[in-house]
């Protein structure tokens, strides 16, 4: 249950960073620093997404 639970943060963390991503990317500005920090977040938010869809599919419920 602890590693589902751990799926679960790191999904909605994932989630989280890409509308961050987003959020920066409709604000506009241009410049390579602002780039950079839309490209960061938005790889960082698809790895935790990833991180935690994985950890959630393939934790097994044990029965109690």
């Amino acid at each position: 249950m602890e590693k589902r639970f751990l799926g679960i943060v790191l999904a909605v963390l994932g989630i989280g960073g890409l509308i961050f991503a987003v959020a920066n990317f409709i604000n506009g500005g241009s410049g390579a620093h602002h780039v950079r920090e839309i490209i960061g977040y938005g790889i960082l938010g698809l790895l935790f997404f990833a991180a935690g869809v994985s950890l959630i599919r393939t934790t097994r419920d044990r029965p109690s």
